[in-house]
This record gives C-alpha cells, sequence and structure tokens, in this order.
C-alpha cells in the first residue's frame, strides 16, 4: 500500500478545509472550504491577510459614510469580511465555503434569514452562484427554522454546532442541506465530565454520535448531508471514513498526507439500510424537551455560540483599531503630500537641502538614505514617526 491516508480518504469523502487560511487551503486543494468566526478572527490577524482586511474596511467606510464611527463601520466591515475571505477561498476550491450568519443572532429566526439574505446578495453582486456558497447558521430550533425558509429561496444552509441527535433530525427534517455535527468538542465534554482521559476512537463519543446521525439519514433517505468537524486527531476521522463529508484543520490534513496505510470504509449506505432504526419525528416541544433531557448538547450549544460570538467581538474590536490606524495613516499622507509640494520648489520629485527652509536637524532626520535630498516615502514615513511619538 503506497496511498497516504488523505488519498484514501477523498475516494470515498469528500475532504473539505477546516480554516480561514488561505495558504493552508491552497496547500491541501480540498473540494470544499468552511470557516467560523473563531478562524475568520485568527486569519484576520495574519500579516498575509492584511490587504484582505484593509481593502474592506475601507469599503466598509466608504459605504457607511464619514459620519459613521469607527465602531460602526467596523460592525459592517465584520458583516462583508467573512465574504471577503469566501471569495478568496472560492478561487482556489472547486466547490463551495461556508459563510457564518452572526452567532449573535442564533435564537432570532427573522434575522437570520435577513442576515443569510445578505451574504447570499453579496455573493451573487460579484457573479458567485448561491450554489456555491453554504450559509452556515447555529443548529439552534429558530436557527433550524430559518434554514428551513431559506432552503425554499434556493439558499443553501450549513447547520453547525450539532452536538445532539434530536437536532440531527430536526435539521434532516427542515431540508437542510447540510449539517456539521461536532465531534471534537463532543469528547472534549466527555473527558471533562466522566473523568476519563481517553477513548479509543470506536468507542469516541463524537464519533459514536456522527456514525447514529450518518445511519439514521441513510436508513430513510433524507439528503441533508452529514459533515463530521471538530475533529482532536486522525483516529476520529479514520473512523468516520465514508461518511458524506469531513471537515478537517490544516495539520490533520498535514498527518493524513504524510500517513501511509490502509483504510477500510466504516460508513456506507448500504449497511445503514439494513439497520433496525426507529424513526423520530421533532416538533418544538419534542426538541425543547430532548435538549433539556441531553446536557452535554445543550451546553456545548451554548458554549459554542457564547464562543462565536467572543470571537466576533474581539473581530469588530480589531477592525476598529485597524481602521483607526488607517485613518491617521491617511491624514499623515495628506499631511506628508502637502509638505512635499510646499517645499519642492521645482517639483522634480524631491526635496533638496538648499530647497529646505526648515532646520538642518529635520532635514537629517528625514533623508533616512543620507543621499541629500528628501523623497516623498521619506516625508511620509518621517511624519508618521513624529505623528506616533505625538499620540503616545
Amino acid at each position: 500500500m503506497t496511498e497516504t491516508l488523505l488519498e484514501q480518504l477523498r475516494e470515498m469523502t469528500i475532504v473539505v478545509a477546516d480554516t480561514g487560511d488561505i495558504q493552508a487551503i491552497e496547500a491541501f486543494t480540498p473540494r470544499d472550504a468552511t470557516t467560523n468566526p473563531s478562524l475568520i478572527t485568527a486569519a484576520a490577524q495574519m500579516p498575509q491577510y492584511q490587504g484582505i482586511v484593509d481593502d474592506t474596511l475601507k469599503a466598509a467606510r466608504q459605504e457607511a459614510g464619514a459620519n459613521a464611527s469607527n465602531s460602526e463601520v467596523a460592525n459592517l466591515a465584520f458583516k462583508r469580511l467573512a465574504v471577503a475571505f469566501g471569495l478568496k477561498i472560492l478561487d482556489i476550491v472547486p466547490g463551495r465555503v461556508s459563510t457564518e450568519v452572526d452567532a449573535r443572532l442564533s435564537y432570532d429566526t427573522e434575522k437570520t434569514i435577513d442576515v443569510a439574505r445578505e451574504i447570499i446578495a453579496q455573493y451573487e453582486a460579484v457573479g458567485v452562484s448561491r450554489d456555491r456558497v453554504l450559509i452556515k447558521i447555529a443548529s439552534t430550533w429558530e436557527g433550524i427554522r430559518a434554514a428551513e425558509v431559506l432552503e425554499k429561496e434556493g439558499i443553501h444552509c450549513n447547520l453547525t454546532l450539532l452536538f445532539g441527535f434530536h437536532q440531527a433530525v430536526a435539521c434532516a427534517e427542515a431540508g437542510a442541506t447540510l449539517i456539521s455535527p461536532f465531534v471534537g468538542r463532543i469528547l472534549d465534554w466527555y473527558k471533562k465530565n466522566t473523568g476519563r482521559d481517553s477513548y479509543a476512537p470506536e468507542e469516541d463519543p463524537g464519533v459514536r454520535s456522527v456514525t447514529e446521525i450518518y445511519n439514521y439519514y441513510k436508513k430513510f433517505g433524507y439528503q441533508t448531508e452529514v459533515m463530521g468537524a471538530s475533529f482532536r486527531n486522525i483516529g476520529e476521522i479514520l473512523e468516520l471514513a465514508g461518511c458524506d463529508l469531513l471537515t478537517i484543520s490544516p495539520a490533520l490534513l498535514q498527518e493524513l498526507q504524510s500517513t501511509v496505510g490502509e483504510l477500510p470504509r466504516k460508513l456506507s449506505p448500504d449497511t445503514a439500510q439494513q439497520m433496525e432504526i426507529e424513526r423520530l419525528s421533532v416538533d418544538k416541544e419534542t426538541f425543547d424537551r430532548l435538549h433539556a433531557e441531553d446536557r452535554m448538547a445543550s451546553e456545548k450549544l451554548a458554549e459554542g455560540i457564547q464562543g462565536f460570538s467572543k470571537a466576533l467581538e474581539l473581530l469588530e474590536t480589531l477592525l476598529a483599531e485597524r481602521l483607526e490606524k488607517l485613518e491617521n495613516q491617511n491624514k499623515v499622507d495628506r499631511a506628508a503630500e502637502e509638505m512635499f509640494r510646499v517645499y519642492d520648489l521645482d517639483g522634480d520629485g524631491f526635496i533638496t537641502r538648499e530647497e529646505w527652509s526648515g532646520t538642518d536637524a529635520v532635514f537629517d532626520a528625514l533623508d533616512v538614505n543620507r543621499d541629500g535630498k528628501i523623497a516623498p516615502e521619506e516625508m511620509a514615513a518621517g511624519l508618521g514617526a513624529a505623528f506616533l511619538l505625538e499620540v503616545k
């Protein structure tokens, strides 16, 4: 056997990259990619993506208007940033990208629908078909109802933060395109609450949860796709070989790619069809009751929404700070440009010592490369440094 585990996995399962890091997506060439607020927040702080962030902020400022506060512009930019990353990702992957609705709207059906429509409109405005986008929504009862409405409009949904079987059944009955049950987070809960520090892959509670959901869907012919997510180790991934999709972090993709060995299929529709499984119907009363009874699902859903909400709040803060720096720099650039025009008497693009009417000490400080003249870039850099000293 010379094939890597990743090569074999791709023969039976669609591999999705779970990252906002565009370079990592390019490295592993998955069919689809999915992001979440935490991943976008992390990617937005990487130097290689500062251009995307800055362009988004500038566009948001123009859209919001000169009188809008930095926090208002940052809020608008955050709504646009996930789509900006999504567009970059769609230039790489041949399939779909998941873009998430603000987690703070997880219990508001109408606002979730409005934001989802707005996200799709942004993609379609630049020529991206809605078939290439999955709107990511938390698997609350309200989120599932929003997905039901959106799916009827041809807006495809990825129901995330899914931990309980009742959530999965409700999503399938609502006609959701895809669900993302969180394998690793389920394992985390069991390790914390049982005192058990490890599970064999086949005993892993997260693996068992996804296996049960997958078999139920295939048994009863639901079209909703199952995409296992949030893995802690490749053992979990290997136990779900054959699942419709698996979204995997770059670190685990690298481990799968560098490991050679035989990978048997663990999940299949044919096997599920032969199983004796009782059908469940989930209305709101049943959902609420089962959710209250499932302490793991109720705790992890609330924790996940809170975590994603905090990531969004951090992102908004970072965007507001970045916007302030950009706009301060714009002020410096304009001041430098005006000052340069004043001193560049002959208009040749340089200020010589003879043209300079200030002190020699300032001229020497601005003449960084010591060539006896000040270039526009040196003027801007010098004023920028002076500004930073002033604001400190």
